[in-house]
């Protein structure tokens, strides 16, 4: 999971910030430790989300996101129109653009537009605002690589294995990548896997498009190749000599 400094919201030139972030500072969490310097009030904020982020990867989507109002223009109270519409408003077919240091900037800018935009995860980006309303810097949160620490690595190392089946193959149907292990590989090596299992472990490998998959052929990706140079070349000696012993 990475967070990074994507804006201050506040004059920064009256109120600047006394942790002297700037904007492109990160803060990444591996699995098991968090790397890079962060205001300690900014930590609370940050660390639920990354806990999200981390159970469900790229697919996460905070529940406000599915509301359809992002995707509504603004509005304005309008007593005749609640024969239609139940509430009594009428639509600003316009984009308004927030003044500068406005509390309407801290959502994004491309929802409440007209003509409106065709993405649907305009709230779908975790982003987090430091406790100093003044200032008020702002980082998002992204999932954007596998966890390979902690209690991660076996599912990582999993990963790469189906990578490895995939090299080995240039093709294969989802629902027979499991049939590609041997038994030794399926039932003696934590985890053990299963259908279920190896569908969650490929839909992460696809969001992180180290997979690709039409019509339920799944195929390795240029990135997910290199992915497995490097992981193969990270390994000490004798987890190397264990990694190859997978059946290709």
């Amino acid at each position: 999971m990475r967070a990074t400094v994507v804006a201050f919201l506040g004059d920064t030139g009256l109120y600047p910030c006394h942790m002297q972030h700037q904007i492109g500072d990160q803060v990444i969490f591996d699995g098991e430790s968090f790397h890079g310097r962060l205001c300690p009030d900014v930590w609370s904020r940050l660390v639920p989300v990354v806990e999200a982020l981390h159970q469900a990867g790229p697919r996460y989507f905070p529940p406000i996101a599915y509301y359809p109002f992002w995707h509504a223009p603004l509005s304005v109270s309008a007593s005749e129109m609640k024969k239609y519409d139940g509430l009594g408003f009428r639509n600003v077919l316009r984009t308004v653009v927030p003044p500068r240091y406005h509390m309407a900037n801290l959502v994004n800018q491309e929802a409440f537009t007209w003509p409106p935009s065709e993405r649907l995860d305009l709230a779908a980006k975790p982003a987090i605002i430091c406790p100093d309303a003044r200032t008020s810097m702002v980082m998002t949160v992204e999932a954007f690589d596998l966890s390979e620490k902690g209690f991660d690595t076996p599912y990582f190392r999993r990963q790469m294995a189906i990578l490895r089946k995939l090299r080995a193959r240039e093709a294969m149907r989802k629902d027979k990548i499991l049939e590609s292990f041997t038994k030794h590989e399926i039932e003696d090596i934590y985890p053990a896997l299963s259908q279920p299992l190896v569908q969650r472990l490929v839909e992460e490998l696809e969001c992180l498009d180290y997979v690709s998959t039409e019509q339920g052929t799944c195929r390795l990706t240029p990135k997910g190749e290199a992915k497995l140079e490097s992981f193969v070349a990270s390994l000490p000696d004798e987890d190397r000599v264990a990694f190859e012993e997978y059946v290709t």
